[in-house]
């Protein structure tokens, strides 16, 4: 009974029918140096530090550099490590940040000082996910990266001006991936299905099933592969499932001498069969390739991967140009990226908050009903929920990119509080200040107040800012909307209040 799972291996390994699972298809179709690397050809330049890293180019009379590798997920970081790994003359060490701590980086340090010093070994060391380590795990890479006992490969899908400590940001060079050109994808998988390490050429795509696993991929190319993979298995099993047709090289057996001699003759003809036929028969089989089809590839996969990390910049990126695009008064373009962040799993509330502001900040007065509408979206994402806030939060959007645009009022306040927090607003008129309280007549106050509500149009002329702010004007309407109406009166209002400070000056 102890021995049972023993026992259940020993009879796996006996079985002949036994068949160890393969490698994913992402890791067989690793590349294994810098001419099969796909994309990034940016950072892939004669004499660049990836290059001399993989031992491609010299590093001539400097060191090889540490390095940052920061992009989205299937990019190439893992990979370019893998590359590295292969160089002659270095020992390549891996750690990943969400298992590895500091008794691991130290080891790893006192292990590459010794081979360096001992025996003339470079030590490359690898560190995925670098963004997990905190503060000290990092600070514990910083003396072998400078005195280079490492030269340290990290990578990163979070950007590293947050998530990496300043002083190993200085001590190592920063390089950008990109995700994948979808030409690049296309070519990835074409090379897996024709590469021995791949399907060896035994499976063949539809130009449309290759245009949705590009598009679905989205640059990631992992998850094309993946898919593809997927796919395969899916059209694998189609065609299996599918009745043999008879193969129309097999002959039925003859019933009759004048049937065997039909069959003799046909036996003799293709005995004397020349090469460029026996070529066709080759062509023959290759048409009987398994098909990958559209249909396949939606099986495989039905939404397309969507990039976004509500704690990094993807978050911050996809909100921003949401913004932007509202205030450019592109509606379409705001649709999108709403539909992107709402499809990511963003919380609609947060959603709702940025259109709030938007609606002052970018709208204002221009349309006031503008901030109406986003306030009341926001309360009815509240009410409602996913999924039918979207249909909401949409509305709100259509009216926010379309409706005129002004900033004025944005402006009049960020003018206003620079002027009090550089000490300007020098008290407050005496007439203008409390008066209910006793002993506050003794004291001026109130004295020569004029109530609005006394002077014609409700508009008295009198001092309201105080005397080092008499004629600053902190909100001017543009010509834009509801505004154009606002600032024709606006003139006339500020003429009535002003007429006594102008006549002074």
């Amino acid at each position: 009974m102890n021995d049972l799972l023993s026992a259940l291996d020993d009879d796996e390994e006996n079985n002949d029918d036994y068949v160890r699972p393969r490698a994913p298809l992402a890791v067989r179709m690793r590349p294994r140096s810098v001419e099969e690397l796909v994309g990034q050809q940016h950072l892939l330049k004669p004499g660049s530090p990836l290059r001399q890293l993989a031992g491609v180019d010299g590093p001539g009379p400097s060191g090889p550099s540490s390095i940052i590798l920061w992009g989205p997920p299937g990019t190439g970081k893992t990979t370019i490590a893998h590359v590295i790994a292969r160089a002659p003359g270095r020992r390549f060490v891996e750690l990943s940040a969400i298992t590895a701590g500091v008794k691991d980086v130290r080891r790893v340090m006192d292990q590459a000082l010794e081979d360096r010093d001992l025996r003339g070994l470079t030590t490359v060391l690898f560190l995925d996910e670098i963004h997990r380590f905190n503060k000290a795990q990092q600070d514990a890479l910083l003396p072998g990266v400078e005195n280079r006992w490492v030269v340290l490969v990290a990578a990163t899908t979070e950007n590293p001006s947050f998530s990496v400590v300043s002083p190993l940001l200085s001590r190592s060079l920063l390089l950008t991936l990109r995700p994948l050109e979808e030409s690049d994808v296309a070519g990835l998988i074409t090379r897996a299905l024709e590469d021995p390490r791949g399907f060896n050429d035994e499976l063949v795509m539809d130009l449309t099933a290759l245009d949705h696993l590009v598009r679905m991929a989205g640059g990631d190319a992992r998850r094309a592969l993946t898919a593809l993979e997927a796919a395969a298995g899916v059209a694998w099993s189609a065609a299996e499932a599918q009745p043999q047709s008879p193969d129309p090289t097999v002959a039925a057996e003859p019933t009759s001498e004048a049937e065997e001699s039909k069959v003799a003759d046909a036996a003799a003809e293709t005995s004397s069969e020349d090469v460029s036929e026996d070529d066709a028969g080759d062509a023959g089989a290759k048409d009987q390739r398994i098909r990958i089809t559209l249909e396949h590839t939606e099986r495989a996969m039905d939404a397309a991967v969507q990039r976004y990390d509500k704690a990094g910049d993807q978050h911050y990126d996809i909100i921003s140009a949401f913004i932007k695009s509202v205030r450019g008064s592109d509606v379409d373009a705001a649709l999108h990226y709403l539909a992107k962040m709402l499809e990511a799993g963003e919380d609609p509330r947060f959603i709702a908050r940025r259109i709030m502001i938007s609606a002052s900040e970018d709208i204002g007065m221009a349309d006031p009903t503008a901030l109406q509408t986003a306030v009341a979206a926001a309360q009815a994402v509240q009410l409602i929920g996913m999924p039918e806030a979207r249909i909401i939060l949409g509305h709100a959007v259509v009216h926010v990119a379309t409706a005129p645009k002004s900033n004025a009022a944005y402006k009049g306040i960020n003018e206003a509080v620079a002027d009090v927090r550089a000490g300007r607003g020098r008290g407050v008129p005496m007439h203008l200040r409390d008066a209910h309280y006793a002993g506050a007549q003794q004291l001026g106050h109130g004295k020569g107040y004029i109530y609005s509500h006394d002077a014609p149009h409700s508009i008295a002329t009198q001092q309201y800012a105080p005397d080092d702010l008499q004629g600053v004007d902190y909100y001017r309407p543009t010509a834009n909307g509801a505004e154009r109406l606002i600032g024709e009166r606006l003139e006339r209002i500020r003429g009535i209040i002003r007429a006594k400070f102008r006549g002074k000056k």
